[in-house]
């Protein structure tokens, strides 16, 4: 019998209806990602997808203002924006890694180019960070300039659709409680041309993380801002028990409230 594969937001909470919709366009992305080939290892689906260009893209982004502007930068640990990190590292840039799911108690590495113990290629990866950097708590971290999130799909008003999981959401409430975020951060995101959708094609909640930059191998996108910034905070409400007792620090939280 066939193993299913399990549902990356089976511990998501909010509107139902509004989960199956994203978990629908998801798929169809995914699907498309598959079906075009420019998927690289281990394949499209359930992941935040590592797509054939992701080295362009993060040349792209690496060529903008915002991007020379940036001295610090927080990025997700996914495989796509890899050779981001890789190059914030080689161009100087202090780098926050969020740990894989925000697993432990401090959920951040602390990259500096300055002291890694191997290239900037090496330490930039999942493995290699657990080498050349060290593991930060919220409370501990500095305002950044730039932060580059992965995403499955985003719309063309900057609406981002993430795995489901719900941890990039969470990265950004935590850190922009810690100060780590705020009106002036830009946030980016480097994707294949087939992840970007039309404005409106992606549902959102009023909480869900806007991205200013969006960044293909072939063009950058700035999206205008709307309305005032506003701070995003961790939405109880919509975090099951499981989510919560997966990690740590959402653990110590709760019971502090």
């Amino acid at each position: 019998m066939a193993r299913t594969s399990r549902r990356h937001d089976a511990d998501a909470g909010g509107d139902p209806e509004l989960l199956e919709r994203k978990a629908q366009l998801r798929t169809h992305t995914w699907d498309a990602l598959a079906e075009a080939k420019v998927s690289r290892f281990p394949g499209a689906h359930h992941r935040i997808s590592n797509f054939v260009g992701a080295e362009a893209a993060a040349e792209r982004l690496r060529g903008t203002d915002e991007w020379a502007a940036a001295a610090t930068i927080k990025s997700n640990p996914d495989s796509p924006q890899w050779p981001v990190r890789q190059r914030a590292l080689e161009d100087g840039k202090l780098v926050y890694m969020a740990v894989p799911r925000l697993a432990g108690p401090d959920p951040f590495f602390l990259l500096d180019p300055d002291h890694l113990a191997d290239t900037p290629r090496k330490a930039s990866s999942i493995k290699g960070a657990s080498a050349s950097a060290r593991t930060v708590a919220v409370g501990e971290l500095e305002p950044v300039d730039l932060v580059v999130t992965g995403c499955v799909a985003v719309a063309e008003d900057g609406t981002r659709l993430g795995k489901g999981g719900g941890f990039a959401d969470l990265e950004f409430a935590l850190a922009c409680q810690a100060g780590m975020i705020g009106p002036d951060t830009v946030v980016a995101t480097t994707v294949h041309e087939l992840q970007v959708l039309p404005a409106g094609a992606v549902p959102h909640t009023d909480h869900d993380v806007r991205v200013d930059l969006v960044v293909t191998p072939e063009r950058v996108l700035r999206v205008p801002r709307r309305g005032g910034w506003r701070a995003a905070s961790i939405i109880w409400d919509e975090l099951t028990d499981d989510k919560i007792a997966s990690i740590p620090l959402l653990t110590e939280l709760a019971r502090k409230r």
